[in-house]
């Protein structure tokens, strides 16, 4: 019962299958919340192509997959704003494993990640609805902070210090 994580390139099948699952679930809870429906398919497709994860290649950037004994079950990504700033991205754990501990564990070793990049402080931005991804990040130390970005969808913007 044990995780592992390790690097593996944003244009993997592992990582794809991972971001399929990540942007339909957030994408479905977004519309369900505001609309009443889910993501309609096609622009659901068109989504998931257009953000290739390209950012989160070597040398300026680092997608990690979490697998819970040896199944792919998660990811978080880093990516450098600048030479002292790193971005925190597509941080997800898949629904039936979730409860088991990935979620800190990828966090953790984004962190890692984000300070081998050269980082000293990680910036993310979240949605309101997102409850699980906002307690998450103020258990971990994150401190809701100015926006950074001008994300239409983001609500919440959280900061940390990496020089511990």
């Amino acid at each position: 019962m044990t995780w592992t994580i390790a690097p593996e390139p944003y244009d993997s099948p592992v990582a794809a299958a991972l971001w399929r699952a990540y942007y339909t679930e957030v994408s479905d809870r977004w519309y369900l919340l505001h609309e009443g429906r889910r993501t309609d398919p096609g622009e659901l497709e068109r989504e998931i192509a257009a953000r290739t994860g390209a950012e989160l290649a070597p040398p300026s950037g680092q997608l990690l997959v979490g697998r819970y004994e040896g199944e792919a079950a998660g990811s978080a990504g880093v990516r450098l704003l600048n030479a002292a700033t790193a971005e925190l991205t597509r941080v997800f754990v898949s629904e039936g494993m979730r409860g088991k501990g990935g979620a800190p564990l990828l966090v953790r070793a984004a962190e890692e990640a984000a300070r081998a990049l050269g980082a000293r402080q990680l910036l993310l931005d979240t949605r309101g609805d997102l409850v699980e991804a906002r307690a998450l990040y103020a258990r971990l130390g994150y401190s809701e902070t100015e926006p950074h970005n001008d994300d239409k969808y983001a609500e919440h913007w959280f900061r940390k210090d990496l020089l511990n």
